[in-house]
């Protein structure tokens, strides 16, 4: 029996979409197109990521928007949001790797859907 090991780039997919899931789903949802449970609960409701605006910040800043909307999340915006709703994340200790692969990830998704 041959065993196989995932490539690198899969495998960074994986914890990319893994941490999409779990950490972004419940307001930009899983289309990324702010269709998630909490999307209208927001102020201002979560923006579509997948416009061409925010498709060219992700190419031209690559990682920049997603660990800064990570690391400094509008103010209170995102914790009040999810507090607001009863919704709790786990703390994340993020590293580098995370937010290339969510970036990644995310630029993935924008591309296939349009």
């Amino acid at each position: 029996m041959m065993l196989t090991h995932a490539s690198l780039p899969f495998a960074q997919n994986i914890n990319g979409k893994n941490l999409y899931t779990q950490r972004c789903a419940v307001c930009h949802g899983a289309d990324i197109k702010g269709t998630g449970p909490l999307a209208k609960k927001s102020n201002p409701p979560t923006p579509d990521l997948t416009t061409a605006a925010f498709k060219k910040r992700l190419n031209d800043y690559p990682g920049v928007i997603v660990s800064s909307v990570i690391l400094r999340p509008n103010g209170d915006l995102i914790p009040r949001t999810l507090r607001e709703n009863g919704v709790r994340i786990a703390p994340h200790a993020w590293t580098v790797q995370d937010f290339r692969d969510l970036n990644k990830y995310m630029s993935d998704v924008i591309a296939k859907s349009r």
